[in-house]
């Protein structure tokens, strides 16, 4: 990519209302290009910079494989889809909206487990009594072995998660769930509780960069002035060292 910095923001619902609001406060108005059901776009008054309206996942992808210079997604999303994250993106920007933790969900009668040691004594003696593996169902296959990995539990299997994952349990199809939440209600309305130390990952949308992307002298010009914008309008846009040596050496 030797033409203009392309910026990759979700492609409908509150996340992408709350990118587009963020980049117009900092005097970057996003505009649609060829109707509402065209996913390409640009900024008003700046032909440097061109709109990709992708989902928040595909976003997540893009970056890493560097399709797109920067993107708007969840830290939850970059942790879960880009194995080897920190080589291959920086998080650049937290914006403040898109909040969500990742979390280890087990049932209210689980009275005696509420630590990942706890859960660990509860797989042990589950493979005894019952002959098989906790099931965890989840969308975070990633997060969940990481996790569990340093916490040194084995016994266990992911059950893939294809509807309501804090709905499982109680349908008899996992015994416990890893899930994003953001009040717990959800949680609570389906009678199960976060462990003490159950929190992976506290998530918010960033705007991410791509340390692969092809970068010009046009390119990163135009990315510097947005993170600068950014930062104008009250964002922490302090670059991580790696984006800040990227955007130098492409200068």
């Amino acid at each position: 990519m030797s033409g203009p910095l392309v910026i990759a923001i979700p492609s409908k619902g509150r996340l992408q209302e709350q990118s587009e609001a963020a980049f117009a406060a900092a005097g970057f108005a996003v505009e649609k290009r060829g109707g509402q059901r065209n996913y390409r776009g640009g900024v008003v008054g700046r032909g440097d910079v061109e709109i990709a309206f992708l989902s928040a996942s595909e976003i997540a992808r893009e970056v890493a494989a560097g399709s797109v210079h920067l993107g708007v997604t969840g830290e939850d999303l970059v942790r879960e889809t880009i194995l080897d994250a920190d080589r291959r993106v920086a998080l650049a920007v937290p914006l403040g909206f898109g909040h969500a933790d990742v979390v280890v969900a087990v049932p209210e009668v689980w009275v005696d487990v509420w630590t990942m040691e706890d859960l660990d004594d509860v797989a042990a003696g589950f493979l005894q009594r019952h002959g098989r593996r906790l099931r965890i169902a989840t969308k975070y296959w990633n997060l969940t072995q990481r996790h569990f990995a340093r916490h040194g539990i084995a016994l266990y299997r992911i059950v893939e998660s294809l509807g309501a994952t804090e709905g499982a349990p109680a349908a008899g199809l996992a015994d416990l769930i890893v899930d994003i939440t953001t009040t717990g209600s959800t949680l609570r309305a389906n009678h199960l509780k976060v462990l003490d130390d159950g929190v992976i990952l506290r998530s918010q949308a960033n705007l991410v960069i791509s340390l692969g992307a092809d970068w010009s002298t046009a390119s990163a010009s135009a990315a510097r002035a947005v993170f600068d914008a950014l930062a104008k309008a009250g964002l922490p846009a302090d670059l991580p060292e790696p984006a800040r040596r990227l955007l130098e050496d492409a200068a």
